[in-house]
């Protein structure tokens, strides 16, 4: 991690209008593949300069250089199962914004979410014991089921009842709120104007990222 604070002149704005003309074009069967060639390739061989810093789950169906369509040291990516914050998913974004100077961060979640589903499991009156690492993961997802089902303290939840793109809209929005409590460097900067976070749902049968919460000026 050598690289300097860059200077940077993409507002959080211009970045995310960027981002969606690509998912556009990727929506549309229509991408071009910017920036992959060998010379642009090469020419990042000892600097990066990303324009977003996207934290998203780490489903295959979910590769955000595809989705928005952009290249080689285009985005900094930071993926886990489910999109839960962690001390890493901390660093590394505040990393992205403190020496890099990304304007915008991206808090990319999915439909039909495997660690969404597992949440809405876990909670069901027969419900087996996860692994103990599933387990961790799957925990930080659990609060926002319980509000989704109006569940009391400690009691077991339906799973069937429980609408899991609703869990995931919510345990999206926690992400983005826990990423703001926990980070007074991220603060700061949003506060500063200079970057913005989107959370964003995307859509895997349309290919589509719909922005869900904005945090900032964009």
């Amino acid at each position: 991690m050598s690289e300097q604070p860059n200077e940077r002149h993409e507002t959080p704005a211009a970045t995310w209008r960027e981002l969606r003309r690509g998912n556009e074009r990727f929506v549309s069967g229509e991408p071009q593949h910017p920036r992959q060639d060998v010379d642009h390739r090469t020419s990042l061989a000892y600097t990066q300069r990303p324009r977003v810093a996207i934290f998203g789950c780490s489903d295959s169906r979910l590769s955000a250089e595809i989705i928005f369509d952009v290249g080689l040291g285009d985005a900094f990516v930071v993926r886990n199962a489910g999109q839960v914050i962690s001390d890493s998913v901390l660093g590394s974004l505040e990393y992205a914004v403190g020496v890099l100077g990304v304007p915008l961060i991206l808090v990319l979640g999915h439909d039909e979410c495997g660690a969404v589903r597992a949440a809405i499991d876990s909670q069901a009156a027969d419900a087996a014991p996860l692994p103990p690492h599933i387990a961790a993961v799957v925990d930080r997802i659990v609060p926002a089921v319980r509000r989704v089902a109006g569940a009391e303290p400690d009691a077991p939840v339906t799973p069937d009842d429980v609408d899991a793109g609703f869990v995931g809209r919510e345990h999206l929005r926690d992400t983005v709120a826990e990423l703001l409590e926990s980070s007074e460097m991220i603060s700061d900067a949003i506060a500063a104007g200079t970057l913005a976070i989107v959370g964003a749902n995307y859509r895997l049968v349309e290919g589509r990222a719909e922005t869900d919460i904005v945090v900032g000026r964009i």
